[in-house]
C-alpha cells in the first residue's frame, strides 16, 4: 500500500470506522532513522489506534526505528515480511525474509527489547518453492519464540522472480485453508487473515475462522465497507453514516493543511471510491480527479462533488 495509506487516507478511513486498526505505508528503518521524520512518521491524533509498518533486516536498526516510532506515539510496530517488490528484495527485506526465520526472530527480539508497545509481523504463506505447511509453521514458530504473538498472514505465496508486485497480488492462488491450519496449529497466537477479501460477503465468510481480517485495496476502492464492518463487528446498533457528512467532517483537517501549503489532491485521491456502486459515483470521481490539481482549489470542490451526487440521486 505504498503511497496509498498516507495520513490523509487514514484520517478519512478513521471517520468511517472508529475501531479499526490502521497501518502506515511501509517505512524502511533507515528512512525512519535518517530521513525527514515529521514527513515520514507524522500523523494526526485522530488516527489512533495506528501501527507503524517497518521494513528492514538489521536488528539494531529496526530496534532504533521501533523506538523512534514508539516515541512518535504509535500503538504497534509491524515488521513487513510480505512485500515482494524488486526494490524490497534488493534490500534483503520484505517477503524474502520468510527464507530466514532465524533472522526475523532476531529482528523481532531486538524490537521487543527496545519498545513497550506490541511488535507484530505481516507475512505470506510462502515464497517461491517454499510452499508447504511445514515451511510456514516453522517460520511462525521461530518468530513466535522470539516474542511475536500476532501475525497478519496474506494467504498467497510470493514469487520473488518473474512476477510484478501487482501480479503477486493476483496470480498466486489464494489458500485460506493453509491459514486455517496455521491457526489450528497455534491457537495461542493471534492470526489475522489478509488477501482477496474484496467484498462484505467474503469477509463475513471468514471472520469467524480467524482472529481478525486485514483489508488493503478493497477498503481503498470501496471505503464505505469500513463503516459497514464497524457496525457489524463493533456496534450493531450504529446507524451507518451519511457519506456527505463524512466528507464534511474532513473540512477542518483539509482547511488546516491547505493553510500549510498542501494541495487538496492529497486528500481527494483517497476519496474517489466513497460512492462506489451508487448513482453519481462516476460523476463524483470525475469532478475530484479533473479539478483537484488546479491551483487554489479548496474544500468547495468536494462540496461541489457532494451536491452533484445528491442532485443525480434525487433525479434517479
Amino acid at each position: 500500500m505504498m503511497e496509498w495509506t498516507t495520513s490523509p487516507c487514514r484520517i478519512f478511513h478513521r471517520l468511517l470506522s472508529p475501531h479499526a486498526r490502521l497501518y502506515t505505508e511501509m517505512v524502511h528503518a533507515n528512512a525512519a532513522i535518517q530521513g525527514d521524520r515529521a514527513r515520514l512518521l507524522g500523523f494526526d491524533v485522530a488516527e489512533h489506534p495506528l501501527a507503524l509498518q517497518l521494513g528492514g533486516s538489521e536488528p539494531a536498526l529496526l530496534a532504533q526505528a521501533a523506538r523512534i516510532g514508539e516515541d512518535f506515539g504509535y500503538d504497534e510496530i509491524n515488521l513487513n515480511c510480505g512485500c515482494p517488490s524488486e526494490r524490497v528484495q534488493s534490500g534483503a527485506f520484505g517477503a524474502c525474509l520468510m527464507r530466514e526465520p532465524a533472522l526475523v526472530g532476531e529482528c523481532v527480539a531486538a524490537m521487543r527489547a527496545a519498545v513497550k508497545i506490541p511488535v507484530t509481523v505481516k507475512c505470506r504463506i510462502g515464497v517461491d518453492d517454499q510452499d508447504d505447511d511445514a515451511g510456514l509453521h516453522g517460520f511462525i514458530d521461530s518468530v513466535h519464540r522470539a516474542g511475536c504473538d500476532v501475525f497478519i498472514v496474506h494467504a498467497r505465496k510470493a514469487w520473488l522472480k518473474g512476477l510484478s508486485p501487482k501480479e503477486n497480488r493476483e496470480i498466486p492462488p489464494l489458500n485460506y485453508g493453509r491459514v486455517r491450519r496455521l491457526r489450528a496449529e497455534f491457537p495461542q497466537l493471534t492470526i489475522v487473515l489478509n488477501g482477496g477479501l474484496a467484498s462484505r460477503a467474503a469477509i463475513d465468510g471468514m471472520i469467524d475462522d480467524f482472529d481478525g481480517v486485514m483489508l488493503g485495496r478493497a477498503a481503498y476502492h470501496d471505503p464505505f465497507v469500513l463503516a459497514e464492518l464497524e457496525r457489524a463487528l463493533f456496534d450493531p446498533g450504529r446507524i451507518l453514516p451519511d457519506r456527505a457528512d463524512v466528507l464534511r467532517a474532513l473540512r477542518p483537517v483539509i482547511d488546516a493543511r491547505l493553510a500549510r501549503g498542501e494541495s487538496i489532491a492529497h486528500f481527494t485521491r483517497h476519496l474517489l471510491g466513497l460512492y462506489q456502486g451508487l448513482p453519481g459515483a462516476r460523476r463524483f470521481r470525475r469532478i475530484l480527479s479533473e479539478n483537484a490539481h488546479r491551483p487554489g482549489t479548496g474544500f468547495e470542490l468536494i462540496e461541489r462533488a457532494i451536491n452533484e451526487v445528491a442532485s443525480l440521486r434525487v433525479a434517479a
